[in-house]
């Protein structure tokens, strides 16, 4: 095996590793600022599986939506609803932390016994062409579908942001 093909599987591992790391920091988090950083941690490590499969578009996507609003927009959620000293007192453990930890780890598994028993087909060959009208084009045609579950994602975010914002502060006033 040629060295590249040795750092192509070595950074696809460390892309499933950084994702699993987050998505169980994002989980087994106590205090809710440290599982938003997870989150971003495993939706950067699902970029990065994006962008070695051979789909930079969606990789800029994924951080562009759903790191950079989604998570932010949790983030702003948390800022405006909550203080200091509540986030602080959050507490994760006993039930909670033993069903998270099983579907976490059940989830890891059955993705590792898909990934051991996919037969990789390498990607199509790309036109190359980045420039604006072709991104533009590919965003009303080719990735219509995509692009408007996307949306739907990003306004779920929005208003999971703004139950958060007033479900924080309305308990103590």
């Amino acid at each position: 095996m040629i060295l590249y093909q040795y750092l192509a599987e070595a950074l696809f591992f460390a892309f499933i590793l950084l994702t699993f790391i987050g998505g169980l920091l994002a989980v087994r988090s106590g205090i809710l600022m440290h599982a938003v950083l997870g989150l971003a941690v495993s939706l950067l490590g699902v970029a990065g599986l994006y962008f070695y499969l051979g789909s930079p578009f969606l990789a800029m996507m994924q951080i562009l939506i759903y790191i950079g609003a989604v998570c932010i927009m949790i983030v702003f959620g948390i800022m405006v609803g909550y203080t200091p000293a509540q986030l602080q007192a959050g507490q994760v453990g006993g039930k909670n932390l033993v069903l998270a930890l099983s579907a976490a780890v059940t989830a890891f598994l059955l993705l590792l016994v898909a990934l051991s028993r996919t037969v990789w087909v390498p990607a199509m060959v790309k036109s190359g062409d980045y420039s604006l009208a072709y991104l533009g084009e590919s965003l009303l045609y080719q990735y219509c579908l995509a692009f408007e579950l996307i949306s739907v994602v990003l306004l779920t975010a929005i208003v999971g942001a703004i139950v958060l914002a007033r479900g924080g502060r309305e308990e103590h006033f």
